[in-house]
Protein backbone atom coordinates (compact mmCIF):
# COMPACT_ATOMS: atom_id res chain seq x y z
CA UNK A 1 0.00 0.00 0.00
CA UNK A 2 2.95 2.32 0.61
CA UNK A 3 4.11 1.99 -3.00
CA UNK A 4 0.58 2.47 -4.33
CA UNK A 5 0.23 5.74 -2.42
CA UNK A 6 3.46 7.01 -3.96
CA UNK A 7 2.32 6.26 -7.50
CA UNK A 8 0.32 8.57 -9.69
CA UNK A 9 -1.34 7.86 -12.99
CA UNK A 10 1.28 9.73 -15.04
CA UNK A 11 4.02 7.45 -13.72
CA UNK A 12 2.08 4.34 -14.70
CA UNK A 13 1.31 5.72 -18.16
CA UNK A 14 5.00 6.50 -18.63
CA UNK A 15 6.01 3.00 -17.54
CA UNK A 16 3.52 1.50 -19.99
CA UNK A 17 5.00 3.57 -22.84
CA UNK A 18 8.58 2.65 -21.86
CA UNK A 19 7.73 -1.04 -21.75
CA UNK A 20 6.18 -0.75 -25.21
CA UNK A 21 8.95 1.35 -26.84
CA UNK A 22 12.12 0.27 -24.92
CA UNK A 23 13.39 3.78 -25.65
CA UNK A 24 13.11 7.00 -23.64
CA UNK A 25 12.99 9.24 -26.73
CA UNK A 26 10.27 7.27 -28.48
CA UNK A 27 8.30 6.98 -25.23
CA UNK A 28 8.48 10.77 -24.82
CA UNK A 29 7.21 11.26 -28.37
CA UNK A 30 4.40 8.80 -27.80
CA UNK A 31 3.31 10.60 -24.64
CA UNK A 32 3.96 14.10 -25.97
CA UNK A 33 6.31 14.64 -23.03
CA UNK A 34 9.82 16.01 -23.06
CA UNK A 35 12.66 13.48 -22.85
CA UNK A 36 13.88 14.87 -19.48
CA UNK A 37 10.36 14.45 -18.04
CA UNK A 38 10.27 10.79 -19.04
CA UNK A 39 13.75 10.31 -17.53
CA UNK A 40 12.54 11.86 -14.27
CA UNK A 41 9.52 9.55 -14.27
CA UNK A 42 11.73 6.53 -14.87
CA UNK A 43 13.95 7.49 -11.94
CA UNK A 44 10.89 7.74 -9.67
CA UNK A 45 9.57 4.40 -10.90
CA UNK A 46 12.92 2.72 -10.22
CA UNK A 47 12.87 4.06 -6.68
CA UNK A 48 9.26 3.00 -6.07
CA UNK A 49 9.67 -0.52 -7.44
CA UNK A 50 13.20 -0.98 -6.11
CA UNK A 51 14.23 -2.24 -9.53
CA UNK A 52 16.00 -0.67 -12.54
CA UNK A 53 13.09 -1.78 -14.74
CA UNK A 54 14.89 -0.90 -18.00
CA UNK A 55 18.60 -1.46 -18.66
CA UNK A 56 20.77 -0.13 -21.52
CA UNK A 57 21.07 -2.60 -24.37
CA UNK A 58 22.49 -2.79 -27.88
CA UNK A 59 19.16 -1.73 -29.42
CA UNK A 60 17.60 0.64 -26.93
CA UNK A 61 16.68 -0.60 -23.47
CA UNK A 62 15.96 -4.10 -22.18
CA UNK A 63 13.25 -4.69 -19.54
CA UNK A 64 14.24 -6.48 -16.37
CA UNK A 65 12.35 -9.55 -15.16
CA UNK A 66 10.36 -7.31 -12.82
CA UNK A 67 9.41 -5.06 -15.72
CA UNK A 68 8.35 -8.02 -17.85
CA UNK A 69 6.12 -9.23 -15.01
CA UNK A 70 4.53 -5.77 -14.81
CA UNK A 71 3.89 -5.36 -18.54
CA UNK A 72 0.61 -7.26 -19.05
CA UNK A 73 -1.09 -6.49 -15.68
CA UNK A 74 -0.23 -2.81 -16.15
CA UNK A 75 -1.64 -2.76 -19.71
CA UNK A 76 -4.85 -4.44 -18.57
CA UNK A 77 -5.23 -2.05 -15.63
CA UNK A 78 -4.76 1.04 -17.82
CA UNK A 79 -7.19 -0.26 -20.44
CA UNK A 80 -9.78 -0.88 -17.74
CA UNK A 81 -9.23 2.61 -16.36
CA UNK A 82 -9.53 4.16 -19.84
CA UNK A 83 -12.79 2.33 -20.34
CA UNK A 84 -14.09 3.43 -16.94
CA UNK A 85 -13.44 7.14 -17.53
CA UNK A 86 -14.31 7.22 -21.25
CA UNK A 87 -17.46 9.14 -22.21
CA UNK A 88 -20.56 6.99 -22.25
CA UNK A 89 -21.10 5.49 -25.67
CA UNK A 90 -24.36 6.28 -27.50
CA UNK A 91 -27.19 3.87 -26.81
CA UNK A 92 -28.02 1.59 -29.73
CA UNK A 93 -31.55 0.23 -29.16
CA UNK A 94 -31.43 -2.24 -32.04
CA UNK A 95 -28.55 -4.17 -30.44
CA UNK A 96 -29.34 -3.49 -26.77
CA UNK A 97 -30.06 -6.25 -24.26
CA UNK A 98 -31.26 -4.18 -21.30
CA UNK A 99 -33.86 -5.37 -18.82
CA UNK A 100 -36.06 -2.39 -17.97
CA UNK A 101 -37.89 -2.31 -14.63
CA UNK A 102 -40.82 0.06 -14.14
CA UNK A 103 -43.40 0.54 -11.40
CA UNK A 104 -46.97 1.31 -12.40
CA UNK A 105 -50.55 0.92 -11.24
CA UNK A 106 -52.99 -0.88 -13.53
CA UNK A 107 -53.98 2.56 -14.82
CA UNK A 108 -50.33 3.35 -15.66
CA UNK A 109 -49.95 -0.07 -17.31
CA UNK A 110 -52.86 0.64 -19.64
CA UNK A 111 -52.18 4.29 -20.45
CA UNK A 112 -48.35 4.41 -20.44
CA UNK A 113 -46.70 0.98 -20.50
CA UNK A 114 -48.98 -0.50 -23.15
CA UNK A 115 -48.60 2.37 -25.68
CA UNK A 116 -44.81 2.26 -25.19
CA UNK A 117 -44.55 -1.52 -25.48
CA UNK A 118 -45.24 -1.87 -29.20
CA UNK A 119 -42.50 0.57 -30.16
CA UNK A 120 -40.16 -0.93 -27.60
CA UNK A 121 -40.48 -4.38 -29.15
CA UNK A 122 -39.90 -2.93 -32.60
CA UNK A 123 -37.01 -0.57 -31.86
CA UNK A 124 -35.24 -2.57 -29.13
CA UNK A 125 -36.22 -6.22 -29.71
CA UNK A 126 -33.41 -7.60 -27.54
CA UNK A 127 -34.60 -5.79 -24.41
CA UNK A 128 -36.97 -7.04 -21.72
CA UNK A 129 -39.53 -5.22 -19.58
CA UNK A 130 -40.54 -6.03 -16.01
CA UNK A 131 -43.53 -4.21 -14.52
CA UNK A 132 -43.85 -3.92 -10.74
CA UNK A 133 -46.81 -2.76 -8.72
CA UNK A 134 -46.42 0.91 -7.84
CA UNK A 135 -46.47 1.33 -4.06
CA UNK A 136 -45.88 5.07 -3.37
CA UNK A 137 -44.13 4.49 -0.04
CA UNK A 138 -41.54 2.25 -1.73
CA UNK A 139 -40.81 4.16 -4.94
CA UNK A 140 -38.00 6.40 -3.68
CA UNK A 141 -36.10 3.53 -2.08
CA UNK A 142 -36.61 1.24 -5.08
CA UNK A 143 -35.32 3.90 -7.46
CA UNK A 144 -32.35 4.79 -5.24
CA UNK A 145 -31.27 1.16 -4.94
CA UNK A 146 -31.70 0.47 -8.65
CA UNK A 147 -34.61 -1.94 -8.17
CA UNK A 148 -36.66 0.08 -10.67
CA UNK A 149 -35.64 2.36 -13.55
CA UNK A 150 -38.86 4.35 -13.77
CA UNK A 151 -42.12 4.84 -11.91
CA UNK A 152 -45.41 6.28 -13.12
CA UNK A 153 -47.49 8.18 -10.60
CA UNK A 154 -49.67 11.24 -10.27
CA UNK A 155 -47.81 14.41 -9.36
CA UNK A 156 -49.80 14.47 -6.16
CA UNK A 157 -48.29 12.05 -3.70
CA UNK A 158 -45.15 11.35 -5.73
CA UNK A 159 -41.84 11.26 -3.79
CA UNK A 160 -40.25 14.72 -3.76
CA UNK A 161 -36.64 13.48 -4.05
CA UNK A 162 -37.10 11.86 -7.47
CA UNK A 163 -36.74 13.58 -10.82
CA UNK A 164 -40.00 13.87 -12.71
CA UNK A 165 -41.48 14.74 -16.07
CA UNK A 166 -45.15 15.32 -16.74
CA UNK A 167 -46.48 12.90 -19.35
CA UNK A 168 -50.06 14.14 -19.73
CA UNK A 169 -53.04 15.68 -17.99
CA UNK A 170 -56.04 13.46 -17.37
CA UNK A 171 -59.74 14.24 -16.94
CA UNK A 172 -62.73 12.24 -15.74
CA UNK A 173 -65.70 11.11 -17.85
CA UNK A 174 -68.80 9.07 -17.11
CA UNK A 175 -68.78 5.53 -18.49
CA UNK A 176 -71.24 2.63 -18.64
CA UNK A 177 -71.95 -0.28 -20.97
CA UNK A 178 -72.51 0.34 -24.66
CA UNK A 179 -76.22 0.98 -25.20
CA UNK A 180 -76.82 1.94 -21.57
CA UNK A 181 -80.34 3.43 -21.65
CA UNK A 182 -79.44 6.33 -19.35
CA UNK A 183 -76.22 7.31 -21.13
CA UNK A 184 -77.62 8.06 -24.58
CA UNK A 185 -76.94 11.69 -23.69
CA UNK A 186 -75.29 13.34 -20.72
CA UNK A 187 -77.60 12.78 -17.73
CA UNK A 188 -78.77 15.64 -15.59
CA UNK A 189 -77.15 16.04 -12.20
CA UNK A 190 -80.25 14.56 -10.56
CA UNK A 191 -80.18 11.55 -12.90
CA UNK A 192 -76.44 11.17 -12.31
CA UNK A 193 -76.96 10.89 -8.56
CA UNK A 194 -79.66 8.24 -9.02
CA UNK A 195 -77.42 5.97 -11.12
CA UNK A 196 -75.65 3.12 -9.37
CA UNK A 197 -71.91 3.80 -9.30
CA UNK A 198 -68.75 1.77 -8.83
CA UNK A 199 -65.59 3.42 -7.48
CA UNK A 200 -61.92 2.54 -7.30
CA UNK A 201 -60.53 2.43 -3.78
CA UNK A 202 -56.77 1.70 -4.00
CA UNK A 203 -56.59 0.98 -0.27
CA UNK A 204 -59.71 -1.21 -0.48
CA UNK A 205 -63.21 -0.83 0.83
CA UNK A 206 -63.73 2.89 0.32
CA UNK A 207 -67.02 4.25 -1.04
CA UNK A 208 -66.05 7.94 -1.18
CA UNK A 209 -63.89 9.58 -3.85
CA UNK A 210 -63.16 12.89 -5.59
CA UNK A 211 -66.56 12.91 -7.26
CA UNK A 212 -68.27 12.50 -3.90
CA UNK A 213 -66.27 15.41 -2.47
CA UNK A 214 -67.50 17.69 -5.28
CA UNK A 215 -71.08 16.49 -4.86
CA UNK A 216 -70.91 16.96 -1.09
CA UNK A 217 -69.88 20.61 -1.54
CA UNK A 218 -73.05 21.06 -3.59
CA UNK A 219 -75.13 19.29 -0.95
CA UNK A 220 -75.62 16.22 -3.14
CA UNK A 221 -74.90 12.51 -2.87
CA UNK A 222 -74.70 9.68 -5.42
CA UNK A 223 -75.35 5.95 -5.01
CA UNK A 224 -72.06 4.06 -4.74
CA UNK A 225 -72.87 0.36 -4.64
CA UNK A 226 -69.52 -1.23 -5.46
CA UNK A 227 -65.93 -0.53 -4.44
CA UNK A 228 -62.97 -2.26 -6.14
CA UNK A 229 -59.19 -1.88 -5.74
CA UNK A 230 -58.26 -1.72 -9.46
CA UNK A 231 -59.46 0.06 -12.58
CA UNK A 232 -59.34 -2.94 -14.92
CA UNK A 233 -61.97 -4.95 -13.05
CA UNK A 234 -64.35 -2.02 -13.48
CA UNK A 235 -64.30 -2.53 -17.27
CA UNK A 236 -65.84 -5.99 -16.93
CA UNK A 237 -68.31 -4.78 -14.33
CA UNK A 238 -69.52 -1.92 -16.53
CA UNK A 239 -69.73 -4.02 -19.69
CA UNK A 240 -71.90 -6.65 -18.00
CA UNK A 241 -74.22 -4.50 -15.84
CA UNK A 242 -76.01 -1.17 -15.64
CA UNK A 243 -73.51 0.22 -13.15
CA UNK A 244 -71.63 3.36 -14.16
CA UNK A 245 -68.33 4.89 -13.11
CA UNK A 246 -66.40 8.12 -13.25
CA UNK A 247 -63.19 7.05 -14.97
CA UNK A 248 -60.07 8.65 -16.49
CA UNK A 249 -60.70 9.41 -20.18
CA UNK A 250 -57.52 7.71 -21.43
CA UNK A 251 -58.59 4.48 -19.80
CA UNK A 252 -61.89 4.23 -21.69
CA UNK A 253 -61.47 6.27 -24.87
CA UNK A 254 -61.01 3.28 -27.20
CA UNK A 255 -63.18 0.74 -25.40
CA UNK A 256 -66.04 -0.16 -27.76
CA UNK A 257 -67.80 -2.11 -25.04
CA UNK A 258 -68.43 1.12 -23.16
CA UNK A 259 -70.54 4.23 -23.66
CA UNK A 260 -68.66 7.36 -22.61
CA UNK A 261 -70.28 10.76 -22.00
CA UNK A 262 -69.37 13.95 -20.24
CA UNK A 263 -70.40 14.06 -16.60
CA UNK A 264 -72.91 16.69 -15.46
CA UNK A 265 -70.44 17.75 -12.76
CA UNK A 266 -66.82 18.82 -13.14
CA UNK A 267 -64.39 16.68 -11.15
CA UNK A 268 -60.75 17.83 -10.99
CA UNK A 269 -58.41 15.68 -13.04
CA UNK A 270 -54.76 14.91 -12.41
CA UNK A 271 -51.34 14.91 -14.06
CA UNK A 272 -49.39 11.72 -14.64
CA UNK A 273 -45.65 11.94 -14.16
CA UNK A 274 -42.67 9.76 -14.97
CA UNK A 275 -40.27 9.48 -12.01
CA UNK A 276 -36.62 8.41 -11.84
CA UNK A 277 -33.58 8.74 -9.59
CA UNK A 278 -30.63 11.08 -10.12
CA UNK A 279 -28.32 8.06 -10.35
CA UNK A 280 -29.67 7.16 -13.79
CA UNK A 281 -30.48 10.65 -15.06
CA UNK A 282 -27.51 10.92 -17.46
CA UNK A 283 -27.31 7.29 -18.56
CA UNK A 284 -27.77 7.16 -22.39
CA UNK A 285 -29.90 4.00 -22.26
CA UNK A 286 -32.14 5.49 -19.58
CA UNK A 287 -32.44 8.75 -21.51
CA UNK A 288 -33.52 6.84 -24.60
CA UNK A 289 -36.16 4.91 -22.67
CA UNK A 290 -37.58 8.10 -21.15
CA UNK A 291 -37.80 9.83 -24.53
CA UNK A 292 -39.40 6.77 -26.10
CA UNK A 293 -42.11 6.73 -23.43
CA UNK A 294 -42.78 10.47 -23.81
CA UNK A 295 -43.20 10.02 -27.56
CA UNK A 296 -45.42 6.95 -27.12
CA UNK A 297 -47.95 8.68 -24.85
CA UNK A 298 -47.95 12.06 -26.56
Amino acid sequence: MTNLRRLDLNLLVTLDALLAEHNVTRAAQRLNFSQPSVSVHLAKLREIFGDPLLLPGPRGMRPTARAEALREPLRQALEALEQAVAPASPFEPASAGNTWRVAASDYGESTIVLPALIGLRSLAPGTRLAVFEAVPARLARQAEQGEIDLAFHTHEGAPENLRRRTLFSERYVLAGRAGHPQLAVTPTLEQFCRLEHVVVSPDGGGFFGNTDSVLSEAGLQRQVVLSVPHFLFIMSVLASSDLVAMLPWRLVRNNRALQVVEAPIEVPGFEMAMLWHERSHRDPAHQWLREHIVAAVS
